[in-house]
């Protein structure tokens, strides 16, 4: 298996989505990386993101935007986000293609001093290609390649940090707001979604949580 790495913009001001803009706006926040982003079935995205600085001003952010379904913020500095929210069509045609095509997305996303997007996918040279024809295709981002050459797994992605029962239990969680303020599901919620007792669910939430947050936030 090869890795591509490249260095990804919006084209002119924008972002690819408002609460970036607003992010990167926000000169009190830093964003770092994120460890997880992926395409729901409801079409809705979840967000898994690294961050330093003001966050009340991030939590400020996240509560007035429409965008935004629920999220929750732990640790002190640097501190970690778990997001929900409508993505823009950019936003949803990019991890549409994610999700139906050969591409690995090889997680953290680096943001750059400039929040460029340093982003490395892993796949064969003709999935690659595919991936070339898709970027001239459009005209809202620039991409430059960084490197390529085959891949080594350092064991980094959120994938990684985490069981997969762990991972649908706490995926289950945001999508039914057990996160929200004020929370909107319960253990017992989510137990009838994912076949387990509630008891079992709020291990998988804690030890989740804890190995997700134990290994970024140092």
């Amino acid at each position: 298996m090869r890795y591509l790495t490249l260095l990804v913009e919006p084209k002119g001001e924008s972002a690819f989505h408002p609460l970036g803009e607003e992010l990167t706006a926000a000169q009190s926040i830093q964003r770092r990386a994120i460890h997880h982003v992926e395409l729901l079935t409801d079409e809705t995205v979840l967000l898994l993101a690294e961050a330093s600085g003001d966050q009340e001003q991030y939590r400020e952010i996240m509560e007035r935007s429409p965008h935004v379904s629920s999220y929750l913020t732990a640790g002190e500095d640097p501190w970690m986000a778990v997001s929900q929210f409508e993505p823009t069509e950019v936003v949803r045609n990019s991890l549409q293609l994610q999700r139906e095509s050969p591409l690995v997305l090889d997680t953290p996303i680096r943001f750059t001093a400039d929040d460029t997007l340093k982003v490395t996918y892993l796949g064969t040279d003709d999935v690659f290609s595919d991936l070339y024809d898709y970027v001239e295709s459009v005209d809202y981002m620039d991409v430059d390649v960084l490197q390529t050459g085959e891949y080594e797994s350092d064991g980094s992605t959120f994938s990684r940090m985490i069981t997969d029962r762990q991972e649908e239990v706490l995926e289950t969680a945001v999508e039914l707001g057990y996160y929200d303020e004020p929370r909107q599901a319960s253990l017992e919620d989510i137990s009838d979604v994912v076949g387990i007792r509630p008891g079992t669910v709020g291990e998988h939430l804690r030890k989740a949580e804890h190995r997700v947050f134990s290994e970024i936030v140092q």
